[in-house]
């Protein structure tokens, strides 16, 4: 674990939202160790699925658990470092390694630049190559004694050595030596012979006892046939006494035929375990157990082998077997299953003890031990070419390694890819330069999803040589209109190789603010579309069902007047309703629009629609702004076996860094137009310009109604005493001559009404 209180002095950067380290020299990889490990930006990655030499990652990977974890890449940087007289040269990632850069004044480093001078044939100043050092490597560990201490069959000159180092990987197991082919080290060797030497023993406690091996080495193959039947054979008998106690038992001891019936339905073998779970044989009072006519088909071979094994040796040979018979045989084993379950050194009985004891009576123990010596002796010119092998591999990697590991410089200084970037995908006139290889694009959509980030998940093939890979890319610029599952486009590798790549899956989320912004009027204009489609659809069908009636229709005979066709109006009145309505409904919605609007000066109208259509996208530019500023790599990786320690933001510039749109060069030109260009409508231009005209009148008219509010004192500071004489007296006016007009109104409305008559029907009596 690294320390958290460092005593070294780091230098840090910000990118992605988060600080990392700086690693600038080769003192900052030698005191990985004092960076606090809440600082890394990974705790661990895979040793597969990323563009990184498997080799180096391999020989890093200490424990072999397919996985790079921080005290591991610690350990390779110390190693390493320590190594080098000028640990600064990791920084170089060189491929070639000077004998002269090599710190001998270890003794490790003693060992390397000697084999590189002397073996190699290597001046201080000359470089060993990448090419020389694996070769080296290669040449060495395939020796018959390479220094590792393992010895694997081939390494020994004899067949009864060879012969035994067969029965000690069979026993206990192999060791891997260097070249890859399985032998055995001093611990196997060890530990083979320890467990023969205590089964020989054991066997011994045995030999000459007839009680204990009454058949010799035979017994325990008897033992074991019957202890393979002996649950089975004892609950027959049981059932057996059942059915003497209660004749009624028998027919429920023997099972239901509704059981029978069940298994009748069943595709059966004679090994069913629903027929293995039946009783032995048909179950009687005290009956015998038949042992080669109506045995249960599932048990009949351990019966057989029971007999082979077991009866005919100790009891003679029977057709059936009685409780007693069995209790005998039973008896007859016993001591032997006492002595087996004390058996010491049980893993060679996979040789045998006659094997056993030819081995330990032979020199082979001592021939294995000489052959192991021999080998470690060659441990010195072992140390140095794996050395150096390790050696030339981490000055050229180890410090791209850190730079995607400890800080994810690479990544965010697009200089280099990363090396969990795959490639770029070219599709949709974008190219994605964050791709990924996938195992199970359903596993990895799972939790890659939480990364806020449009996703495509694409299977790509080489028809050449018929291979396939999936990939996730990530799009992080323009928009999704056409990016949908079954959409082609083309991969390329790291190494240049083109892929066919169709999308299979697709994880939706903002790719921008802008799309975000028009994304409700695109599904507004999608589902008209959908519907309108549906509507065609159906009167498409209608229409053709009607002429499928018409032609299906008899035909009468001939001389037979045709039937009056019913009177049929111009328009089905059904149709002129749903126009009417439909027509109706966009009147009322238009009327309520400007009757809106009217609110308003002419001027503010446009503001009003745009602040309107503000409000119709602000939730989806809101929802989209939180997830791009949250938008992250972490997730992603994860998903792919990594462990991100941190929140490597993708915020929108730098997502527009990882997704490029097409665009066209500088100073590029166009030469002929477009033969086959659609002719661009002449009505949006004439809207636009009415428009404008219609905004610049209004404009000017409420800038001249401002200025005559201005003048006569509407708005600013308070008129002078003439003009508010003069706003008195016209106001007094005003007032005068509509009393005036209301006066004669209500004159000229009693004189037009009719005179009432009064007669004796309705006239009131006197008193």
């Amino acid at each position: 674990m690294t320390n958290s209180k460092s005593t070294y002095n780091w230098r840090f950067f910000r990118a992605g939202g988060f600080d990392q380290v700086k690693l600038e020299t080769g003192a900052d990889l030698m005191n990985l160790d004092q960076l606090d490990q809440k600082l890394w930006v990974a705790l661990a990655c895979p040793i597969t699925g990323v563009e990184f030499d498997k080799t180096t990652l391999a020989l890093i990977d200490s424990d072999k658990d397919g996985r790079v974890r921080v005290p591991e890449l610690i350990t390779a940087a110390k190693w390493a470092g320590g190594l080098m007289k000028n640990p600064d040269d990791l920084l170089k990632g060189s491929p070639t390694l000077k004998p002269a850069a090599i710190n001998d004044a270890t003794p490790e480093g003693k060992l390397i630049a000697s084999f590189a001078r002397q073996v190699l044939g290597k001046s201080d100043t000359a470089e060993v190559t990448f090419e020389e050092a694996a070769s080296a490597a290669q040449t060495f560990a395939a020796k018959p004694f390479n220094g590792d201490g393992i010895v694997p069959a081939d390494s020994a000159s004899d067949d009864a050595t060879k012969a035994v180092i067969a029965d000690i990987i069979n026993c206990v197991g192999a060791d891997t030596d260097a070249s890859g082919k399985p032998g055995v080290g001093q611990a196997r060797v060890d530990q083979f012979f320890a467990a023969a030497t205590a089964y020989s023993d054991w066997w011994k406690k045995a030999e000459g006892d007839a009680s204990v091996l009454p058949l010799g080495l035979n017994t325990e193959v008897a033992a074991a046939a019957v202890k393979a039947v002996k649950s089975k054979v004892d609950d027959y008998f049981a059932r057996g006494r059942l059915a003497a106690f209660d004749p009624r038992s028998v027919n429920a001891l023997n099972r239901d035929e509704k059981e029978y019936a069940a298994l009748g339905a069943k595709d059966l073998t004679s090994s069913h375990a629903d027929i293995a779970s039946l009783p032995l044989a048909q179950v009687g009072a005290t009956t015998p157990l038949p042992l080669t006519q109506g045995i249960n088909p599932a048990w009949a071979g351990a019966i057989a082998a029971l007999q082979t094994h077991a009866i005919i040796p100790l009891l003679g040979a029977r057709t059936v077997l009685t409780e007693a018979d069995w209790n005998a045989l039973v008896g007859k084993l016993a001591a032997f299953d006492a002595w087996n379950a004390g058996k010491t050194g049980g893993v060679i009985e996979k040789i045998g003890v006659t094997r056993a004891c030819e081995i330990l009576a032979s020199k082979a123990q001592e021939t294995l031990t000489v052959l192991i010596a021999k080998d470690k002796a060659e441990e010195g010119n072992s140390v140095a070419v794996i050395g150096l092998h390790r050696l030339i591999h981490y000055h050229r990697d180890l410090a791209s390694l850190c730079r995607n590991f400890v800080n994810f410089a690479d990544f965010y200084g697009r200089k280099d890819k990363a090396i969990f970037q795959a490639g770029t995908l070219y599709l949709d006139q974008r190219s994605c330069n964050l791709c990924l290889t996938v195992d199970d694009a359903g596993k990895h959509a799972a939790m890659a999803g939480m990364a806020g980030t449009y996703l495509a998940y694409c299977d790509c093939a080489r028809k050449g040589s018929g291979e396939k890979l999936s990939i996730v890319a990530a799009f992080t610029g323009g928009d999704s209109d056409n990016l949908m599952v079954g959409r082609n486009g083309i991969f390329y590798d790291r190494k240049g190789r083109d892929w066919d790549a169709t999308i299979t899956k697709i994880v939706d989320n903002p790719i921008s603010i802008r799309q975000a912004f028009w994304s409700p009027y695109k599904k507004l204009v999608r589902m008209i579309e959908e519907r309108a489609a549906k509507q065609a659809a159906a009167a498409d069908a209608n229409s053709n069902a009607q002429l499928t009636a018409v032609a299906n229709a008899p035909i009468a005979p001939a001389g037979t007047p045709a039937p009056a066709a019913p009177a049929k109006s111009a328009l089905d009145p059904s149709v002129i309703a749903l126009i009417s309505l439909a027509l109706g409904s966009l009147a009322a919605a238009f009327a309520g629009i400007l009757g809106f609007l009217g609110k308003f000066e002419a001027w503010q109208v446009p503001l009003v629609v745009l602040g309107i259509m503000l409000v119709i996208s602000a939730p989806s530019m809101a929802i989209a702004w939180l997830k791009l500023r949250k938008r992250n790599l972490g997730p992603i990786l994860d998903a792919n076996g990594w462990a991100v320690n941190a929140k490597a933001k993708m915020n929108v510039p730098f997502g527009g860094a990882l997704t490029s749109v097409a665009a066209l060069p500088p100073g590029a030109t166009f030469g002929a137009a477009d033969e086959f260009a659609e002719k661009p409508a002449v009505w949006p231009k004439l809207l636009l310009v009415a428009f404008v005209v219609w905004f610049i009148w209004a404009f000017l008219n409420d800038s001249q109604g401002r200025l005559n509010g201005w003048t006569h004192g509407k708005y600013g500071s308070e008129p002078s005493k003439e003009v508010s004489e003069q706003r008195a007296a016209s106001a007094k006016n005003k007032a005068d001559k509509d009393k005036a007009k209301a006066d004669a109104d209500a004159a000229a409305a009693v004189n037009a009404a009719p005179p009432t008559v009064v007669t004796a029907t309705n006239a009131v009596p006197a008193k």
